[in-house]
Parts: C-alpha cells; structure tokens; sequence
C-alpha cells in the first residue's frame, strides 16, 4: 500500500468502524471492522487503535455504536445508559486525554439535542463524523506551523522522532510525523531518524512503516542510540507527539519521551512537541497530577512468541513519562507555536 491512497487509521464506513490493526503492522495490513461499542472498548484497550487523536476518534465512533445499541425510546433512559456506555469507555486508557475530552464532546451532544432519541443517535453519528474530519484539518495545520517552527538552518534538516505520532496516530496526516510529512514536502528534510521505541516499538513498526510507504528517507535507531547520534551533530531538532499536556506545558508522552528531551537539553538540540489543542488538559496544573498508565509486563519480557527475559525477573512497565516544561522549545498547536509558559493564552479556544 502507497501512502499516496492515504493511510486512515479510524473511519466509518457504510453502517461501522474500520481500523488498522496496529498490532499487525509492518508485516500484515488489516483492517479490522467494528458495529459494537464492546468491541471499539477492546480494540482501544489492546491498540488495535493507538495515538491519543486517534483514540479520541476512536471513542467518538464508539459512544455511537453504545448509542445505537440502546433500545429505549424514553429520553432520560437513553441519556442514563449512554453514561454508562460512556463510563466503559473512559476505562479503556488513562492517559490520552483526547479519549476524555471526545467523550464529553459526544456527551454533551446528547444532552442539548431535542428531539426523539433516534434523531440523537443520528446527530452523535455526524458529531463523530465531525471529529474525524477536524483531526484532519487540525493535523495539516499543525504540520504547517511546524515547517515555520523548525530551525531555518541547515536548509535541509535532520529530525529525530520517538514512538509513532503520525497518520497512524490520528485520522490520517499526523502531530509530529505530520511536521515531519510538510517538511518533506516543502523540501526542507534531509532525513527522519526514528527511536524503536521500546518496548512496544511503535516507532520501528509503525513510523518506519509510514515514512517507507511515502518514500521519507528514514534511518531506524534503538532508544539508547540518540544520545550518540546528537553528539555527532546528526540531529537539527527533535519533534514528538504528546498525550496529554499540563496546563504549564508538562507532557505526557510515551516512555522515553522525557530521556531524549534531557539529552536534547544537553545537546542544544531544539525540541518540540506537536499536538492539537484537545490534548492539553487545562484542569491539571502541572505533570504531576497526569495519571500515568502501568501495561502488562508481558510487553517488556515478550517480543511476539519469544520470551528473552529469565522467569522469577520483576517488572515495571510505566507506558508514558512527563518531560519537563523547561525541557520543550516549544508546542506546535493548530493555532501555532508557542512556548509551554504561553500555552494559558490559548484556554478561551479551547473546544470541548
């Protein structure tokens, strides 16, 4: 598959959901279709969908599928019981906060919704439809700001990158692999290292997978390795994507995320985070109120069938850490770019 076919990793098609089984990339492409909200539960849970734009999207077609399957006709009982489908939901991942803010989005939609209780299902229907389409847009603008955010030289730039925040991680262009995407498109990426990303390796399954499927030149390194490569001046600027950010600019993003900006820090190396505006959670203060999710240690002492770690080890398998405002040059929004101290300035544009 060509990335000139578009890579949609959530969309609806005909009467149900269709997702990427991101569990199956590189080797397998295949699509996964979903008519219950039980299923798109699981699929997020075991990220069958994964990214936080992506998932919130995700969410938004599953509070659909959970209102759809309410057979009451009495307005209240569909409001009670479409919380609860809602509540099943928000247990699936706690960390990305776009899975919240989605499913309050489709919540309220409910609410303020006259009418007959299918004519409601019919407006959630078209309120998901609409999230998906603005992720797209959002993705593209974030994109363009970031080709203005990056360093003016060298005139071709080397990124680096860790886990996957591309068209597989929201409906279709990307938070930072987007940055990355409009700089090769403008002509101004020389290359795109990516982190594996231990230890689900999102960044050598599924960005690798991207970058290769657009022809973006791109050069595979284990997470150890990026302190090597800034120190031998092969690295212009970082570009991550983020879960959830605090409201000073304290970002929650996958594991790893908080040792590349201290040792971009070290480097001089500029270092930026992109993600839509849904993303921060002004309610939060600072980082350390963001919950951070613990996975199955399998991840850690598994890779496919292979077991490579001794039985009777310990594990602690934390899935995101939280980089230090300090650390981030800037975040790159739909509304553009900013430092973490200004990020207060954009809470009036905040939609929920």
């Amino acid at each position: 598959m060509s990335f000139s076919s578009q890579v949609f990793p959530v969309f609806w098609y005909e009467d149900h959901v269709r997702l990427i089984n991101q569990n199956q990339l590189p080797t397998v492409y295949e699509i996964v279709e979903i008519s219950r909200c039980d299923d798109m539960a699981l699929a997020i849970k075991t990220m069958i969908v994964r990214g936080a734009p992506a998932i919130g999207v995700a969410a938004a077609y599953g509070m659909y599928l959970g209102a759809r399957e309410i057979e009451s006709d009495d307005r209240e009982q569909f409001l009670n019981q479409l919380s609860e489908v809602a509540q099943k939901l928000r247990e699936t991942r706690p960390t990305a906060v776009n899975l919240f803010w989605a499913i309050e989005r489709m919540m309220k939609t409910a609410r303020q919704t006259m009418g007959p209780v299918d004519h409601i299902k019919q407006v959630l229907l078209k309120t998901a439809q609409a999230i998906n389409a603005e992720d797209l847009d959002t993705c593209q603008a974030i994109g363009n700001h970031g080709l203005q955010a990056l360093p003016t030289s060298p005139e071709k730039l080397t990124l680096l990158t860790h886990c996957n925040a591309g068209a597989l991680a929201t409906a279709g262009y990307g938070t930072s692999l987007g940055v990355v995407r409009s700089a090769w498109q403008a002509g101004r990426l020389e290359r795109l290292y990516a982190d594996e990303t231990r230890p689900r390796l999102q960044g050598a399954k599924l960005t690798a997978w991207e970058c290769v499927q657009e022809g973006i030149p791109v050069t595979l390194i284990t997470d150890s390795m990026a302190a090597h490569c800034m120190k031998q001046g092969r690295i212009d600027a970082v570009v991550v994507g983020a879960d959830r950010i605090a409201a000073n600019g304290d970002t929650a993003n996958k594991i790893g995320t908080y040792s590349l900006a201290l040792v971009a820090h070290a480097h001089a190396v500029p270092f930026y985070v992109a993600a839509p505006l849904s993303t921060i959670d002004f309610s939060l203060s600072d980082g350390s109120q963001i919950p951070i999710e613990e996975r199955d240690p399998v991840e850690i002492y598994q890779i496919g069938q292979t077991r490579i770690c001794p039985p009777g080890a310990e594990f602690y398998n934390p899935a995101f850490d939280v980089t230090p405002a300090d650390l981030i040059t800037g975040i790159i929004t739909e509304h553009g770019t900013m430092k973490p101290s200004e990020l207060i300035q954009l809470r009036m544009k905040q939609v929920v």
